[in-house]
């Protein structure tokens, strides 16, 4: 038994430093050989040229639910995009809203900044969810590529140029975006964002890029294929099953969505269950992507997203048998930090303003992560899943 719980233990302790400290060292050691090549689209400078023929048709679907409060500065946005105007058209989709978002959406797009660019405001009677917006309207049109995107993001005046030149490429299914947050709630919100952003941006140098952001990414229409109603994170099961169909996902740092929406620390919480929640629900539909013929995108699948899951339980089980094997001095210490850790990162939760240091915060914010990925995870798999949420940050 002592053999077991010595083995058993070891593994979780090497699972949970291989996931936080040596995964991500193996990233940057690999990015840093394999440096992503700048794309240079050709400068249009809001003017047509002989390169607007060859550029492709894109729609542009933006689901909005009760959005009165960034609807006019997302159609502004939007109409900035350096592309050419007959060659782009934006959906608004008003889904079953009770504010007055579709009356700002019609008002803004008869300003004279907005008249150029083909702007539809579709209005629903009932709220149907995001996944069902997706799966009726993506189907409704035939433009060589779709863009989804939060009201809440606005993106960078050039990102549609630079995603068709990836997009010359026969072989890219999926470009996406790098996502930014305008005013963290917290510092450990602030350095957590960065660090997924540094990640992402050195798995697609290893792989493919893992999943996309609601606030911006594209992907070939001919691509689609329609989302289980029950979909929860639906802006990384899209463009994964896009993967499997042997496509690749390119993550492109200089294409840039910055989201204006603030989302406090109550609400967060629930936030990071219900995504917890889909991150369980997305390993079990796309295990597929754990085949070594993925390569790449196969290793980092595992080492992050399906490590992230099970992540709690790691730390569980090294914790109680660091504690049941302390007499070992390996093991006392590792008991000792965690002990620390933990206790740090609590204190950062509940006294936030006295322990305010930066590495507190990013303790604090780590364990309510895994917290959260432990609860929402056990939610999902008994069923028992809060209702829907408009919009999740990932």
């Amino acid at each position: 038994m002592i053999h077991f719980l010595f083995i058993m233990t070891s593994l979780s302790i090497f699972a949970v430093i291989y996931h936080h400290a040596l995964y991500p060292m193996l990233l940057s050691w690999f990015a840093k050989r394999h440096p992503q090549k700048p794309i240079s689209p050709t400068p249009r400078k809001f003017s047509k040229n002989n390169q607007d023929c060859i550029l492709p048709t894109i729609t542009i679907i933006i689901p909005a639910y009760n959005e009165s409060q960034w609807i006019a500065e997302k159609i502004r946005n939007i109409s900035y995009l350096d592309y050419p105007t007959d060659k782009l058209k934006v959906i608004i989709a008003c889904d079953g809203c009770s504010d007055n978002t579709v009356e700002i959406a019609n008002n803004t797009i008869q300003e004279a900044l907005c008249s150029d660019t083909h702007i539809e405001v579709l209005s629903l009677e009932k709220n149907q969810g995001k996944v069902a917006i997706l799966n009726q309207f993506i189907p409704q049109y035939d433009s060589d590529i779709i863009a989804l995107s939060d009201v809440s993001a606005l993106i960078s005046y050039d990102a549609l140029l630079i995603a068709a030149k990836h997009f010359e490429k026969s072989h890219v299914g999926v470009v996406n975006a790098t996502y930014r947050l305008l005013t963290p709630s917290s510092v450990g919100e602030r350095k957590y964002w960065d660090y997924q952003t540094k990640i992402k941006q050195q798995e697609a140098t290893f792989g493919d890029s893992l999943g996309a952001h609601g606030a911006f990414y594209l992907f070939r229409t001919s691509l689609f294929v329609p989302l289980d109603k029950e979909t929860i994170n639906d802006d990384f099961i899209l463009p994964m099953s896009i993967v499997e169909q042997g496509y690749h996902a390119i993550y492109d740092p200089s294409i840039c969505a910055v989201e204006l929406d603030y989302v406090d620390k109550k609400d967060d919480f629930s936030r990071r269950l219900r995504i917890s929640a889909g991150n369980i629900q997305q390993l079990i539909r796309l295990f597929s992507l754990f085949n070594p013929k993925y390569r790449g995108t196969a290793f980092t699948f595992f080492s992050g997203k399906g490590l992230r899951i099970t992540m709690p339980y790691f730390m569980i089980m090294s914790y109680i048998g660091s504690g049941l094997l302390i007499t070992y001095p390996l093991f006392l210490i590792a008991f000792i930090c965690q002990t620390l850790g933990y206790i740090f990162g609590i204190l950062g939760i509940i006294l936030p303003r006295i322990f305010s240091h930066k590495s507190f915060q990013i303790l604090a914010y780590l364990i309510a992560g895994h917290a959260a990925n432990f609860i929402g995870g056990i939610n999902y798999l008994f069923r028992r899943l809060i209702g829907p949420l408009n919009r999740v940050h990932k």
